[in-house]
């Protein structure tokens, strides 16, 4: 996993392209560190992607063949490895964006699933293929995928593994949009600038208060909306953003 940032944007990359960046429990690790690190004091954007042809083909079968014996050992490994990647990506207050260069596969379709905004490439492929290991879907996908693209066409796709091109990722909602790979970067640089101008602080309550309230009953929700909002009202970046407006001037947010 390479860790690189500039201009307010951490940009981690899969980085084991001869093997279709397939991703190790160090990797997961090195991943949840990363974002677990990042604060809308320091960046405005986190971005995810792929070395070479594709963004990853999910858990590293060799790896696997290798791994921990015992169910506590196989336990206490995918929590603090795996499980760690979805705490940090729903809890990380900084908005996280997938560029899908290439396939995305297993763990590596979950990845996109628990990313806030996602662009693919026209030609990659994607597959919820735990099934075809023997495994059910982790890295958040019996939790994530379901929200994201229905529970029917979730069972659907975790069920039988299938693969599906990047126009049916976008029908699905798995990603916002399937761009011609040649365009890919500067969709998502376009997106990434919108952020550059957002509040990341409120950007990243709106995320808290949405994930937050996916299990909530509506009254629940809506309390914790109005506590939320109330942090927001009391901001640098609300008061920024009236200033602004008023004074008929471009919005100055921080970092």
């Amino acid at each position: 996993m390479n860790v690189d940032s500039a201009d307010g944007v951490l940009r981690l990359t899969f980085d084991r392209p001869g093997v279709l960046n397939a991703i190790t429990t160090e990797t997961a690790a090195r991943l949840a560190d990363a974002i677990e690190d990042a604060s809308p004091e320091e960046y405005h954007a986190i971005l995810i992607t792929g070395e070479g042809d594709a963004f990853s083909a999910g858990g590293d079968i060799e790896a696997m063949a290798e791994g921990p014996a015992g169910p506590q050992a196989a336990y206490d490994e995918v929590t603090e490895t795996f499980g760690r990647v979805v705490e940090a990506m729903l809890e990380c207050p900084v908005p996280i964006v997938a560029k899908v260069n290439g396939d995305a596969v297993g763990a590596g379709l979950a990845i996109v699933a628990l990313s806030d905004i996602a662009y693919a490439a026209e030609d990659a492929t994607f597959s919820c293929a735990f099934v075809r290991v023997g495994l059910i879907p982790d890295t958040g996908g019996t939790f994530m995928l379901p929200r994201v693209v229905g529970l029917r066409a979730a069972k659907k796709l975790a069920f039988t593994g299938e693969f599906f091109d990047a126009d049916r990722a976008a029908d699905l909602d798995l990603v916002n949009e399937a761009v011609p790979a040649d365009a890919l970067d500067e969709r998502v640089d376009e997106t990434i600038d919108q952020l550059r101008e957002r509040p990341t602080e409120i950007v990243g309550m709106m995320k808290q208060a949405m994930h937050e309230n996916m299990a909530r009953h509506w009254s629940e929700a809506l309390d914790y909306e109005n506590l939320l909002q109330v942090q927001a009202r009391t901001s640098e970046a609300h008061a920024e953003g009236v200033s602004a407006f008023l004074e008929d001037r471009g919005r100055e947010f921080d970092p």
